[in-house]
């Protein structure tokens, strides 16, 4: 057995003790504190949970910094801030009432205060200079309100109050093969959009697909973080945004809101220091999370889609990033190619200077704003450009790293500069940074993760649905984190097999 089998065995013994090490923990628990929270008034003080960008998070921001010592945290889903409150690091959440109960039939340790914090309408998001989309998507409401369309739709997921019932109602499209009507939505706020066999649903999902009906078109939904769906309107990325939406003065600055189809209101969830905690045992969490309806999908989609991306993206990475540090390098050999130099070191500066997560919001909802493109290729392409900044520099360093003599005698040789490079600079440079190329192969990998922004299912955002789904952190999380080491361990075995490869032909 080989050292570099056995090193790499041991990381993998490690991380798997652990995990075991981390769910004892889980299964012994935690003490968490009691709920302090009992009315509106108990929240002065507190630590609050809430969605970023959420009605929720616009009317506690009132709060935040008071004489008290209130404090915001706040949560890319509802469902994070959820299980933050379950572990005693927040006092409260406030969300919206009907996702709120479906936290607590979820997780019977929490429930949901009778003072509601707030009343709230829901309306769609359509961009400003879309005039004839909002009369056309409110005259489809109008319709769906007089047919009774509407309330059918609604009843079908949120329970009668007096009978504790859904009427069950399925809306059937008739129109087939219209133009697409896209919408952007954040699927983890049941009722109103969720996951549920691999398909988002709910009441938004279906109120949009009665309206595109009727419109003459059909419907498309994208899954995006909550705080991108404006922005995806806004920049044409998509049609019309449904998330429980709550109409406000703030975001009617930046876009149009549609009629308001149905009225919610803003809840506090709490710890319920009565209730009994159940709990369920570790091969039943596995089948919750990853074997019921096959949720395991999620994971392997998002696993196919985080490989294609980092595969296209090394090779993007690799052509440009070598063409650059070309450039780069004839300048400060020769002192040629002064404009190419000065446009490549711009380029490097930049990309290597913004957050990666910056640069593919702004390739996504700037430069394609108005081209309809595949996600996928738009993270390739972000990934890429990326990586070849990094690359530039670390193949630079390489050659330059040789020693000046050699370029010297290559020169008294009579050898052309091409030449010079291609068979002894190049190889001996490559050889020297090749450790250096695989880091960042692995952290081109781990930085795909935040593809999700974009609407695209990569890995992480495949373990979030299943997190969204059933509101159990620990082991889709694990899951995620397991098939990225693993994946990391076999690169690192690969670039250590040719690091070997290499050092023989020396000999």
């Amino acid at each position: 057995m080989t050292a570099i089998v056995r090193k790499q065995k041991r990381k993998l013994l490690g991380f798997c003790l652990l995990l075991f090490a981390v769910l004892g923990l889980t299964a012994c628990g935690n003490n968490v504190p009691e709920n302090r929270v009992f009315s509106v008034d108990d929240m002065d003080g507190k630590v609050i949970g809430v969605q970023l960008g959420t009605t929720g998070d616009i009317y506690v921001s009132d709060m935040e910094g008071d004489e008290a010592g209130t404090k915001i945290e706040r949560y890319n889903k509802g469902a994070d801030a959820v299980s933050s409150l379950k572990q005693g690091k927040l006092d409260c959440v406030v969300i919206d009432q009907q996702p709120a109960k479906a936290y607590v039939r979820q997780n019977t340790e929490l429930m949901i205060l009778d003072e509601e914090f707030t009343i709230e309408e829901y309306a769609a998001v359509i961009a400003k200079d879309n005039e004839e989309l909002l009369r056309e998507f409110n005259d489809a409401l109008e319709t769906l309100q007089n047919n009774g369309t509407l309330t059918k739709i609604i009843n079908n997921y949120i329970p009668n109050e007096l009978s504790g019932e859904t009427e069950p109602f399925t809306y059937v499209s008739t129109v087939t093969d219209g133009e697409p009507l896209k919408m952007a939505t954040n699927a983890q706020f049941p009722p109103y959009e969720y996951y549920e066999g691999g398909t988002i649903i709910g009441i938004d999902v279906d109120i949009a697909r009665a309206a595109a009906d009727i419109m003459g078109r059909t419907l498309v939904v994208t899954d995006m973080e909550f705080d991108s769906i404006i922005n995806a309107v806004s920049s044409g990325k998509a049609d019309i945004g449904l998330a429980g939406f709550t109409v406000t003065d703030e975001r009617k600055k930046q876009i149009n809101f549609s009629d308001s189809y149905t009225t919610s209101k803003q809840v506090i969830i709490v710890r319920d220091n009565d209730a009994i905690k159940e709990s369920q045992s570790f091969t039943g969490k596995l089948y919750n999370n990853f074997i019921k309806d096959n949720r395991w999908e999620y994971l392997l989609q998002g696993l196919l889609n985080t490989l294609i991306i980092t595969v296209c993206a090394i090779i993007i990475g690799s052509v440009l990033g070598f063409l650059l540090a070309l450039i780069r390098v004839g300048h400060d050999k020769n002192g040629s190619l002064k404009i190419p130099n000065l446009i490549a070191k711009l380029y490097v500066t930049i990309f290597r200077g913004t957050p990666m997560v910056v640069q593919l919001l702004i390739i996504y909802f700037v430069i394609f704003a108005s081209v309809d493109i595949n996600k996928i290729l738009v993270a390739v392409i972000a990934f890429g450009l990326n990586s070849s900044a990094y690359l530039c520099e670390v193949i630079r360093s390489g050659i330059m790293s040789i020693d000046e003599g050699q370029f010297e005698a290559a020169k008294s040789l009579g050898l052309s500069y091409s030449t010079m490079m291609k068979n002894i600079i190049l190889p001996q440079a490559l050889k020297n940074v090749l450790p250096a190329i695989g880091n960042e192969f692995i952290s081109l990998l781990k930085e795909t993760s935040i593809a999700g922004y974009i609407g695209l299912q990569d890995l992480t955002k495949g373990g979030d649905i299943i997190r969204s789904i059933t509101y159990e952190p620990l082991l889709p999380l694990l899951a995620v984190a397991l098939i990225y080491l693993l994946i990391v361990l076999l690169l690192s075995a690969l670039v250590s097999k040719l690091e070997r490869r290499l050092k023989k032909n020396e000999r």
